[in-house]
């Protein structure tokens, strides 16, 4: 784990001599290294100190990695002013720094920490680099909402240590089973996944990020709080079993309420933060049946939203480069202006609603098998869930690809080989993981 928080750290002096892309090819080349040291001879792979990786840190570290890779890949406009490019790679790199920490974290404090630190960064680019005067009202929305969530958690932690003596994940064996701790504990990890009725300040951070902002954000960010529930239900299993069926219910029928308002956004950015939310509130669902597939499901079904999501927001910065505007009633009649776009809009549209080969599909399947068995009653709110998921992506790919161009004039536009190359990094993983997929189900 130390190597790679050296490189990281010793990627920020050659931010400073200006070297954009060497740092973008150095970051790829450490995916490449993390990648080839996947290990499964034991339950934690590189234990330095207070650091170690199991499946779940291995996968949401890659997935980290990969999103911020791409992130400099998508912010050609940052490149061009000299200054703020240099502080644009510093922030994303402290970004990493916290993110890599707070998943290899193997002790609940330690990964609290690094959980908030990683919220400075994130704010720093949604103001830093936002595109509206708003974006100064989404930061703080996001800061508040998290904050606000977080520091019961600090008491709880201390309350739990005082009771266990230790807050290593591996040695956090007693069970806490007052409804208050409970709440106490997991409600950051629900603002930040984010559940329905706390999920306000995703649309609004998304809306005003910059494209780097967004991808994070959805990629990775909300990811923190899955991997937070998850780490955190071994201890409240039995209270759990009793209390948890109302978070569900919530999250699902949540789902079915974002993703019709899905269907009436005119914003493709905003869109997609909602059709997250609806995302997110499946995984946690499944997440909260306790189950060996809900588990599992809920892994695969974050890293496929976090390169799914991330992708559709670089879709919507290239067009949104291009015209100069997000809205859907502008945004018509792509395929005759950039046909080769449409190709990638029909892509991950179609992962983005759990068509094959995509790895959202497994998830889904694994989390609706899981919901399935946890209570029959789930089928109608699943089925209008998937019903929905199907028809927001159609309506975001036939309003914005389909129609008449604005201006009335027909030509033709292929965009550039950066594009693509983002493009196809999102996509390739999402599809082709399908074939590894066992691999998921092997962390518990």
């Amino acid at each position: 784990m130390m190597k790679f928080i050296m490189v990281l750290l010793m990627l920020m002096p050659l931010v400073f001599i200006n070297q954009y892309w060497l740092v973008q090819f150095v970051w790829m080349l450490v995916v490449m290294l993390f990648l080839s040291m996947f290990s499964f001879n034991y339950m934690y792979m590189y234990i330095s100190y207070i650091f170690g990786a199991d499946l779940i840190s291995y996968l949401m570290i890659l997935l980290s990695l990969w999103i911020c890779s791409l992130m400099i890949l998508a912010s050609q406009k940052v490149y061009y002013s000299r200054f703020w490019s240099q502080m644009f790679m510093f922030v994303i790199i402290c970004l990493m720094l916290s993110l890599f920490l707070a998943f290899s974290a193997i002790n609940l404090f330690v990964f609290y920490v690094f959980f908030e630190a990683s919220l400075i960064p994130t704010l720093m680019l949604i103001v830093g680099w936002g595109y509206q005067p708003e974006r100064l009202q989404a930061g703080i929305y996001m800061l508040f909402y998290t904050v606000f969530a977080s520091l019961p958690m600090m008491i709880a932690i201390f309350y739990y240590l005082n009771k266990n003596d230790s807050l290593d994940f591996n040695f956090m064996g007693m069970e806490l089973g007052e409804v208050v701790l409970y709440l106490c504990m997991n409600m950051v990890f629900y603002v930040k996944i984010p559940m329905f009725f706390v999920h306000l300040w995703l649309p609004k951070a998304h809306v005003e990020a910059p494209v780097s902002g967004s991808m994070i954000l959805a990629g990775v960010m909300l990811k923190l709080g899955g991997y937070g529930l998850m780490r955190m239900m071994m201890v409240f299993i039995t209270l759990g079993l009793k209390i948890n069926y109302f978070f569900i219910g919530l999250s699902i029928i949540g789902g079915i309420m974002v993703s019709l308002i899905c269907l009436r956004q005119s914003d493709i950015k905003s869109l997609i933060a909602y059709s997250s939310v609806a995302h997110m509130g499946l995984t946690m669902s499944g997440i909260l049946t306790l189950s060996y597939w809900g588990m599992s499901g809920a892994l695969i079904m974050m890293v496929a939203h976090g390169l799914c999501s991330s992708g559709l927001f670089c879709l919507a910065n290239v067009n949104y480069e291009r015209l100069g505007s997000r809205s859907l009633y502008l945004n018509k009649g792509l395929i005759n202006i950039i046909p080769s776009l449409s190709l990638w809009w029909f892509l991950l549209s179609s992962s983005n609603m759990a068509a094959p080969p995509s790895l959202n599909l497994m998830g889904e399947i694994m989390l609706i098998n899981s919901l399935m068995s946890y209570d029959s009653f789930n089928m109608l709110a699943l089925m209008l869930l998937s019903f929905f998921g199907a028809a927001y992506s159609l309506y975001l790919y036939s309003y914005s690809q389909h129609g008449k161009v604005y201006t009335g004039l027909y030509s033709f536009s292929s965009g550039n080989v950066r594009e693509y190359l983002l493009m196809l990094l999102h996509w390739l993983p999402l599809n082709m993981l399908v074939l590894k997929g066992e691999l998921m189900c092997l962390w518990v």
